[in-house]
This record gives C-alpha cells, sequence and structure tokens, in this order.
C-alpha cells in the first residue's frame, strides 16, 4: 500500500496510522497527545493535516491507498496556531517551565494567546479541527505528594498522565473528575490529595505529560543550601542511569556515555565528594545473594523478590502485603551508600554523621519519597534527591556545560569503586544478571563461564531463565512496569508461581526509563540508554560485585562477613503494609 506525504510516495502498513507512518518515514508531525506506549486520543488536535483536501487528525486516522496528506499548508498552520493558543488560554504560562506545548508555541511563533477562559472558543470558526475549551475552575493547584506535583492550571486535558498510570502501571491513581468542558479536570479518586493516593511515585505520568502540569518536587535550593553551609560536608552519589542519559539535557544523543564529564561537573558544582551509587550496587548484590542462599538452606520463602525499586515497593505495600515477607529486606543501593558515607566513611575522615549531607541524583521520582520513609526519620541514609532533569538543572544554573568539562575526572574513594555488575542495575534485567554472576560462584565456588545472561536483557515485558547450581535448579523472572509485575504477582497468589527469584522495576526499560529521566523517554531512547551500561560493563576491570576491593575492603575493615549482624543493622530495612 502506497500514500504521499508532502509529494513523497511511501510505503505503508494497513494498520498503520497517519501519523506512525510519518514519524516512521522521519516526517515531523507536531502533536502533544500522542505516545507510542499509549492508544491514541485524538485530544490535542495539533496532529491535524490535510488529507484529501480534508482537515483530519492523523494519530488516529489509518492510512489507505492513494492517500494524499499535506502536513504544513497555509490553512493547517492557521488552525494549529489557533488550537496551540486555545491550549495556551487555559495554561499558566511561566518562562521556567519548558514544555512540549512552551516549545510548540515558540516554533510557531505565538508571543500571545487572543483567548482567555472566559472566551476560549472561536464562535466565528465553522472547523470542527478547532478545539473548544470553555472557562472551568482548574482546581488545587499544588497538589502534590513526597515525590510528585499536580498543577491544574498547566493541565490541558490530553489524559496522557491517566492513561499511563491506567494501562502502563495499572495503579489507576489518576482520573478525570467532572463533567464537560466546565468543570472536569485531572484528580485522584474521590478527588483528594495526591499524598493520600495510591500514586507509587514513579512520575511515568510526569514523563509523558506535554505541559509542565506534572512535575517532580524540586529540591534544588535544599542543595544550593548545604553546599554554601560551610559546616556541612557534603557528598553526592550517582545512579548507574544517569551517565547514560543525562547527556541528552545537554544536546547530545541519547547513549552518550558521559561519566567522567559528570563527576567533572558535579566536582565543579562544589560537592566535597563524589560517589558511585555502584558502589551500593554491588554492595546489595553481595547482601542480596548471602540472602538468597540462606532463604535456599531453609526452603523459602520463595520467590525472592528484588527490593531496590522504591515504587515497586510501595505497590506491594498497598496492593499485595501478604507478600512483603517475599521481598529482600536490603536496603536499596542508594541508600546503602548513604548509611555507609554516614558510618564507615564518616569514621575514616573524622567527620561527625550529622555534618555530612547526602545527596543522591536518581532517575527516580520514587527516591524522593524513599527518602522520607518512616524508617528513615531519625537517621536518614539519604538527605536529599534530585531527578537527571533536577541535576541539569542544577549545573545549568550554575553556568556549568557538561559537554565541555574535563573527559578524565574518577569518582571519589572510598566510595567510587564499582563493577560492571553495578553498572547494569540502571537496566531491566541487569539486577538479576548481577546477582546471577555473584550467587552462582558464592554457591558453587567457581565462576560463570559467560557473566552475560542475554535471555533476561532487552525489552520484552517479562523475561525468564533458570540456573542450575550444585543440582537444584533454580528459576527466575524478570518485568518492568507494574502491570506487567502483576502478571507474576497474580501468579503468585493463585499459588502457580515456579520462580525463585523475581526482579521487578516499576518503570519500562528500568531506572534508564525512571520518572525523572529526560523528556522524550521512548523504547527507541530506553534502548539506546541500556546499551551504553551493557558498553560500560564490558569495560569495566572487574564485573562481578563480590571482586570490588573496595567493598572487600568494607567488609575487612568494618562489617565482617555478608549478612553479619553488623550488616543487617545498617544495610537491610523492614517493609510494612499500607492502606491502599
Amino acid at each position: 500500500m502506497q500514500i504521499k506525504i508532502n509529494g513523497r510516495d511511501i510505503e505503508v502498513n494497513s494498520s498503520e496510522t497517519i501519523f506512525q507512518a510519518a514519524l516512521r518515514n522521519r516526517i515531523e508531525i507536531p502533536h502533544l497527545c500522542y505516545d507510542p506506549d499509549l492508544p491514541p486520543t485524538g485530544s490535542c488536535r495539533l496532529c491535524i493535516c490535510e488529507v484529501n483536501g480534508r482537515i483530519m487528525s492523523t494519530c488516529d486516522t489509518k492510512v489507505a491507498d492513494n492517500m494524499v496528506v499535506e502536513t504544513e499548508t497555509k490553512k493547517v498552520i492557521r488552525l494549529r496556531k489557533i488550537n496551540i493558543e486555545l491550549l495556551l488560554s487555559r495554561h499558566k504560562d511561566e518562562e521556567k517551565t519548558v514544555s512540549q506545548l512552551q516549545k510548540l508555541k515558540k516554533k510557531y511563533k505565538i508571543k500571545n494567546t487572543r483567548f482567555n477562559k472566559k472566551s476560549c472558543e472561536v464562535k466565528s470558526s465553522k472547523d470542527k479541527s478547532v478545539l473548544k475549551i470553555a472557562d472551568k475552575d482548574s482546581g488545587r493547584k499544588n497538589n502534590s505528594n513526597l515525590s510528585i506535583c499536580l498543577d491544574n492550571s498547566k493541565c490541558i486535558l490530553c489524559g496522557k498522565c491517566v492513561n499511563k498510570c491506567r494501562l502502563t502501571q495499572g495503579v489507576n491513581a489518576l482520573c478525570f473528575e467532572g463533567r464537560g468542558n466546565e468543570g472536569l479536570k485531572i484528580t485522584t479518586a474521590f478527588d483528594d490529595m495526591l499524598k493520600r493516593s495510591v500514586c507509587v511515585d514513579c512520575g511515568q505520568c510526569v514523563l509523558v505529560c506535554p505541559s509542565g502540569a506534572l512535575h517532580e518536587v524540586d529540591d534544588i535550593s535544599k542543595v544550593v543550601a548545604a553546599i554554601e553551609n560551610p559546616k556541612k560536608h557534603v557528598v553526592v552519589q550517582t545512579a548507574p542511569a544517569i551517565r547514560a542519559s543525562i547527556g541528552e539535557e545537554f544536546g547530545l544523543p541519547a547513549g552518550t556515555l558521559v561519566t567522567k564529564k559528570m563527576v567533572a561537573s558535579l566536582k565543579e558544582a562544589g560537592f566535597d565528594k563524589v560517589f558511585d551509587t555502584n558502589f551500593g550496587a554491588d554492595l546489595t548484590i553481595v547482601e542480596e545473594a548471602t540472602e538468597f542462599i540462606s532463604r535456599a538452606a531453609k526452603g523459602g520463602p520463595f520467590p525472592q523478590f528484588t527490593s531496590c525499586c522504591p515504587a515497586w515497593i510501595k505497590y506491594v505495600e498497598q496492593f499485595y502485603p501478604q507478600f512483603i515477607p517475599y521481598l529482600s529486606s536490603c536496603k536499596s543501593p542508594n541508600r546503602m551508600l548513604g548509611c555507609i558515607a554516614k558510618t564507615y566513611y564518616a569514621n575514616k575522615m573524622g567527620l561527625h554523621p550529622n555534618n555530612i549531607v547526602v545527596v543522591s541524583i536518581m532517575p527516580c521520582t520514587a527516591k524522593k519519597a524513599e527518602c522520607k520513609r518512616p524508617d528513615f526519620h531519625k537517621h536518614p541514609d539519604v538527605d536529599i534527591v534530585l531527578t537527571t532533569r533536577e541535576a541539569a538543572r542544577f549545573l545549568k544554573q550554575k553556568g556549568i556545560d557538561l559537554t565541555k568539562m574535563n573527559d578524565e575526572e574518577e569518582f571519589d574513594n572510598p566510595l567510587g569503586e564499582a563493577t560492571g555488575a553495578g553498572v547494569i542495575f540502571g537496566a531491566t534485567g541487569g539486577v538479576t544478571e548481577a546477582a546471577l554472576r555473584t550467587v552462582y560462584e558464592f554457591v558453587t565456588g567457581n565462576g560463570v563461564t559467560n557473566p552475560e545472561f542475554n535471555q533476561i536483557r532487552g525489552l520484552p515485558k517479562i523475561k525468564e531463565g533458570s540456573i542450575t547450581m550444585k543440582g537444584t535448579v533454580y528459576n527466575f523472572a524478570v518485568a518492568h512496569g507494574l502491570s506487567n509485575a502483576k502478571i507474576l504477582m497474580e501468579q503468585l497468589k493463585e499459588g502457580k508461581s515456579k520462580y525463585h527469584f523475581i526482579e521487578i522495576m516499576a518503570c519500562p526499560g528500568g531506572c534508564i526509563g525512571g520518572g525523572g529521566q529526560p523528556i522524550p523517554t521512548n523504547d527507541s531512547i530506553r534502548e539506546k540508554r541500556i546499551d551504553a551500561l551493557y558498553r560500560e560493563d564490558r569495560n569495566m576491570p572487574f564485573r562481578k560485585s563480590h571482586e570490588n576491593p573496595s567493598i572487600k575492603k568494607l567488609y575487612d575493615e568494618f562489617l565482617g562477613k555478608s549478612g553479619s549482624a553488623k550488616a543487617h543493622k545498617l544495610l537491610h530495612t523492614a517493609f510494612t503494609k499500607r492502606k491502599a
């Protein structure tokens, strides 16, 4: 089948929409509501084009043989600009907020909207392609939980956040409320506060919001205050995924590794030490492997679930509390490093723990809520969490261009040395692969023949495999995206689970697709970030967590052996049932 777009002949599949065909052939059509992971809604009306002389939205219109599509005629541009103005009429415009809507405003050179909330309908227009957005109470403008803010004054009612939460995550924290144009808004069940909803803080809604109505809680000012306080020793740690994504915020292609430039930038920004969360990941694997072996000796409970994703933990606590005992008791790598920084590192440096501020740069909005969990209150392991996007804004505020920084700067010891196993924590399947590299050697006394477990790499929704150790077969599974996690949880609930170890990451793709990552984030970008982490893994001198010389030294000098009483006190935690 063939269609013509802007005079160009294009071969298409009958199942494609016009928009998908254009996208595949690198023909740009402006849009706000389209998302490759969600069904099309046609709600923003910005993808309109002339199709055989008629104005039609392209994201929800299937191709037909001999179709003629024009994407930028005078009529299309005029109507598209009107639609942008109408969207802006109900949008609280702030220059400091960079959203897809504002980028389109700039592209089409729209300085001011002719419409306002009292009259945001073009009465003289007969074109069905023009949006009609009536005056309405935008509702609560500062509806936030510990991680995410929902500002209805910027919402354009595209519905992407609702669909993302419902279809990708299966959480249903967000919904439409009200009737008609007068009262319709995005809110939570019973129009309650976001902090009292079933939101798990994953931030996938933030990733897809085109108008800035959803965004992370901004903690940059806290970091600035800490650095400027001469009484504080401020250390920063960076998660594995950051090195493969923060470059995008400075115009670099997705998947560009900027590890050393990132370290140099953070040192230039004023942090006293720059540590690698991969060290915490290696520590997590050593403790998690020891825990698994202990469970195997006791006969369970199986499966052992990973515990490094706080959105996943909250999901279990709310929706499957009966399976809390199946969660690994290990703290997340972020928390483990923070704890070691305030104990082992503090002792080495002669610092009082209260004078150490631990800042974590994470790809994840849920980490903000994690550092405020009840077990954190008296002695927090981590004090402040910045997302990847916040970290980039922070560096830009400091006048630092990451792309121009020294490419030879190393992480600081003793918490800066890591292995390839720690690096791949950022990709779905990475935690399981890292665990297998270590647990196999712990059980058999022999190293794995090939440290790369390709059966659990990539973006299939659920991946599985098995490994034989001392004559016993152990089954493992990996899922990313909470709707996929639900499939495995329901199997367990029905007594049909065959697995001994299950890794769950709340965000599609794992941490590289976290809610705090650069926008846009789609499967193509996820794959490039994942590939970058695997490249870094292959180039590391050590690829198994237990081989990390600094981890060995930590146990020798401070913790004793893995799974010791001291290790349990500092590196493990407990989880509790939440009201859903």
